[in-house]
């Protein structure tokens, strides 16, 4: 498990804005304007945020190991409502959220997926706009143009807020590292599935009771 830095709005859009000159200066925060990227039932017996970041070894692990399992039993099934909410360690994970977003809630977890299985080689490369191309090259793999990726990425506003909504998240939920698990409530640290599914069936049934 990855551990969380302390609070970094300032430095963390600092960096964003010294790399890619970003289109407007940074305002207040509005967390308003961030949506939450949600699958399965609004309505299902049991609600699970899953707090992680792009660039965390361990949460790509999740994704590709435990979380198409999830999805099969649990989400598509309507036993389980999954949120996947970002946390920023660095400037190259806030760009990999503002890319996967790029695209839209419809379009967001096939980006995350495609982000996570290319974590090891997007990260790579001769300095941050070297990153910064190798993200731009997933966002057209999945069909945006050069225009659209640009205007994601060079949002002051909404590097922001991105910033300032993960901070209020990971403060209230008291997260401590990634990937970090919040389901109905309580807060469990990265584990196998099988772990994982024996939480899940507890608390259905106990929903269901």
């Amino acid at each position: 498990m990855r551990n969380l830095f302390a609070p970094v709005l300032p430095a963390l859009v600092a960096a964003a804005l010294a790399v890619m000159p970003l289109t407007a200066p940074a305002q207040e925060a509005d967390d308003a304007a961030v949506a939450e990227m949600t699958l399965g039932d609004a309505a299902a017996p049991v609600t699970f945020v899953e707090y992680a970041s792009f660039t965390c070894p361990h949460c790509a692990t999740f994704h590709a190991e435990v979380f198409p399992q999830l999805k099969r039993d649990y989400i598509d099934t309507g036993k389980v409502h999954f949120i996947h909410r970002e946390v920023y360690f660095d400037r190259y994970g806030l760009w990999a959220g503002m890319v996967a977003r790029c695209g839209g809630e419809m379009r967001y977890f096939g980006m995350a997926d495609m982000i996570y299985d290319r974590q090891r080689e997007w990260t790579q490369g001769d300095g941050p706009a070297a990153v910064a191309e190798n993200l731009r090259r997933i966002g057209r793999t999945a069909g945006l143009s050069d225009d659209q990726l640009d205007a994601c990425l060079t949002d002051a506003d909404k590097a922001q807020a991105l910033v300032a909504w993960y901070e209020d998240n990971a403060t209230r939920d008291g997260v401590q590292g990634t990937p970090s698990f919040v389901i109905d409530g309580e807060m469990y640290s990265n584990m196998s599935y099988g772990e994982l599914r024996a939480i899940l069936d507890d608390k259905i049934a106990a929903a269901e009771g």
